[in-house]
């Protein structure tokens, strides 16, 4: 399978859990850029977070 990224909007590219931060949310988690706190799509951050590096 081939390995998730996503670019923020402010430039910094997310493509493990530690490049996300995980805010509580009334059902799902929210999870969004630790850098500049933009919300990331549910959909991508379930697949980085699940990601190790080499």
């Amino acid at each position: 399978m081939t390995p998730a990224t996503h670019r923020c909007v402010c430039g910094a590219t997310l493509q493990y859990k530690q490049d996300l931060r995980k805010e509580d949310g009334d059902v799902y988690p929210i999870w969004k850029c630790r850098d500049c706190e933009t919300p990331v799509p549910g959909q991508i951050a379930e697949r980085i977070r699940h990601q190790h590096p080499s």
